[in-house]
C-alpha cells in the first residue's frame, strides 16, 4: 500500500468504527427496552397464586373458579407462543413490540378496575396475549444484534429476566396483600407498564428483516388443541382435589395426541419451507441437549415457587408476608448474578458454568428432600432457596446462550419461540409433578393416622426428592453441553 493510500484507509476505518458504536448505541436501546418489558410483563405471571383467597371472599367465588386466572393465563400463553415464531418473520420488530405491550397494559387496566370475576378472566387472557410476544421477541432480539463474544453477558440479562420475575412475583404479591385488596395487584404494575410502552413508543425501533411467511390455520389450531391442553391438564393435576384427576389426565392425553399432531404437520410443512414451528432446531445436538436442560431447570424453579410458600404457611405457620421475603434473598441474588455469569460464558464457555449449577440445585433439593419437618427453622430453607436460586443463575444464562447460538440466523425466532412454549409446559409439569407427588403421598399418610400437618410435611418432603431426582438427571445432561462452533467474521450467525 502506497504512502498517499494509507491517511485515507485510517479514515474510512475510524469512521467504520464511530459508525459501528452509534449502532451499538441503538441496539442497546432497543434491548433495555425489550429487557424492561419483558420482566415487567412476566413478573404478573406468578403474580395471582397467593391472592386466591382474597379472590374467593371478595368476589364470592369457589377455589376452582378462583384457579382459573391462573390456567387461563398459562392456557393463553400456551396458545399464542407457538405462533411467535411466524410472527417474529411476518412483522417488524417495533410495531409487533408495540402491539403486545399496548395489548398486555389495556389487559393490566381492564383487571383493576374489574367488577366481576368474568371481567377479571377476560382482563387475564388479554394480559397473556401480550405477554406471550414478548419473551421471544426479547430473545430473538438479543442473539441476532449482539456479537457472538458478547452474548453471555446479554443473555445474562434473558437469565434475569426468565428466572428472577416469576420467582419475585409472590414476594410483591404476598406484601401488596399484606396491607392492600387484590385490586393493587394491578395498580402496581399499571404505571410500569404504561411507562415502559411510551418510552418503547419514543425509542424503539426494528431490528429484524421480515419476508412474506404464509400462516398454517391447521397449525394453529393443533397449537391451540395441543399445547393449550397438554399445559391446561398439567396445571389442573396440580390444582385437583382427591378424586378429580382423572379429567386433568384427559385434557394432558388430548394435549399429547395434539401435540404429536402438530409435530407431524410441522415436518410435513418444513418441506416447502413453510412450517408454523420450525422443528429443524432439534437437529443440533446442543439446542436439543440445552432445551432438556432447561425444562428441568423450570420445572425445578416452579415446583418450589409452589412448595416453599404451602411449607412455610401450612406447616410452620407462617405468614404470606413473611413466605414473601423469605423468597425475596433468592430472587435478587439471580438477578445479581445474572450478568456476572454472563460475562463468564463469555470466557469459558457453558459447560464449566452448567455442572456446579447443577449440582447446586441437587444438592438444595436433596437437603429439602432430607431434612423438612415441623421443627424446621426457617433459616434452613432461606439457605437452601439461595443455593437453589445461585445453582438456577448458573444455569439459565449458559443454556439460552448455547441453544439459540448454535442455530442458523433464520431459526432464531423459531428457536426462541420453542424455548418459551417448552417453559410454559415445563412451568406446568413442575407444579403438577410435585403437587401431585405431594397430595398423594399426604393422603396416604393421613390414612395411617398421622395428623394433617405431620403428613403435609411428609408430602413436600417427597416432592422434593421427586425434584431432587431430576436435578441429578440434569447433572449428566450438562455434561453434554458445549460451545457453540466460533464463526469467521462479525456477523452473529452460528455455525449449523
Amino acid at each position: 500500500m502506497s504512502d498517499s493510500t494509507a491517511p485515507k484507509t485510517t479514515t474510512v476505518a475510524t469512521d467504520s468504527a464511530t459508525e459501528a458504536e452509534t449502532t451499538s448505541r441503538r441496539d442497546n436501546i432497543v434491548i433495555l427496552v425489550l429487557i424492561v418489558s419483558a420482566f415487567t410483563v412476566i413478573l404478573n405471571e406468578t403474580i395471582m397464586g397467593v391472592a386466591i383467597p382474597h379472590l374467593m371472599e371478595d368476589l364470592d367465588i369457589t377455589a376452582v373458579d378462583a384457579q382459573w386466572l391462573t390456567a387461563a393465563f398459562l392456557l393463553t400463553m400456551a396458545v399464542v407462543i407457538p405462533i411467535t415464531g411466524w410472527l417474529l418473520q411476518r412483522f417488524p420488530t417495533r410495531p409487533l413490540y408495540l402491539a403486545a405491550m399496548s395489548t398486555f397494559v389495556a389487559g393490566t387496566a381492564l383487571a383493576a378496575v374489574a367488577p366481576g370475576f368474568e371481567v377479571l378472566l377476560g382482563a387475564r387472557v388479554i394480559q397473556a396475549s401480550g405477554t406471550a410476544v414478548m419473551l421471544p421477541l426479547l430473545m430473538t432480539t438479543v442473539i441476532s444484534l449482539v456479537p457472538e463474544n458478547e452474548r453471555g453477558k446479554r443473555m445474562g440479562t434473558i437469565g434475569l429476566v426468565i428466572s428472577v420475575a416469576p420467582a419475585l412475583g409472590p414476594t410483591i404479591s404476598g406484601i401488596i396483600l399484606q396491607f392492600l385488596p387484590w385490586r393493587y395487584l394491578f395498580v402496581f404494575v399499571l404505571p410500569v407498564a404504561i411507562t415502559v410502552l411510551v418510552f418503547g413508543f419514543l425509542k424503539m425501533r426494528s431490528t429484524n428483516e421480515t419476508r412474506p411467511a404464509p400462516l398454517d390455520g391447521w397449525s394453529v389450531l393443533l397449537a391451540a388443541l395441543g399445547f393449550g391442553s397438554l399445559v391446561f391438564g398439567l396445571s389442573q393435576i396440580g390444582e385437583s382435589a382427591e378424586g378429580s384427576i382423572a379429567a386433568a389426565l384427559t385434557y394432558v392425553i388430548i394435549g399429547v395426541v395434539g401435540t404429536a399432531a402438530f409435530a407431524w404437520r410441522q415436518i410435513a410443512l418444513q418441506r416447502r419451507d413453510a412450517p408454523l414451528l420450525d422443528l429443524r432446531v432439534f437437529r443440533e445436538r446442543t439446542f436439543s441437549v440445552a432445551t432438556a436442560m432447561f425444562v428441568v431447570a423450570m420445572m425445578a424453579l416452579f415446583g418450589t415457587i409452589i412448595l416453599v410458600p404451602l411449607f412455610t404457611q401450612g406447616v410452620l405457620e407462617l405468614s404470606v408476608l413473611q413466605t414473601g421475603l423469605m423468597l425475596l434473598p433468592g430472587g435478587l441474588l439471580m438477578g445479581l448474578m445474572a450478568r456476572p455469569v454472563g460475562r463468564l460464558y463469555d470466557r469459558i464457555g457453558p459447560r464449566p458454568l452448567l455442572i456446579p449449577g447443577t449440582a447446586l440445585v441437587a444438592t438444595a433439593l436433596w437437603v429439602l428432600a432430607l431434612t423438612l419437618s415441623q421443627s424446621t427453622q426457617p433459616w434452613m430453607i432461606l439457605a437452601c432457596h439461595m443455593t437453589l436460586s445461585a445453582g438456577l443463575a448458573l444455569i439459565f444464562t449458559p443454556l439460552f446462550t448455547a441453544s439459540l447460538g448454535s442455530l442458523p440466523r433464520h431459526l432464531y425466532s423459531h428457536g426462541s419461540a420453542t424455548i418459551s412454549t417448552l417453559q410454559q409446559v415445563a412451568a406446568a409439569a413442575g407444579t403438577a409433578l410435585f403437587v401431585s407427588t405431594m397430595t398423594a403421598v399426604a393422603i396416604t399418610e393421613v390414612d395411617a393416622g398421622a395428623t394433617e400437618v405431620a403428613a403435609e410435611a411428609a408430602g413436600i418432603r417427597t416432592a422434593f426428592l421427586v425434584g431432587a431426582v431430576l436435578a441429578t438427571l440434569g447433572i449428566g445432561l450438562a455434561t453434554l453441553v458445549r460451545q457453540p462452533a466460533k464463526v469467521d467474521g462479525a456477523a452473529p450467525v452460528a455455525a449449523h
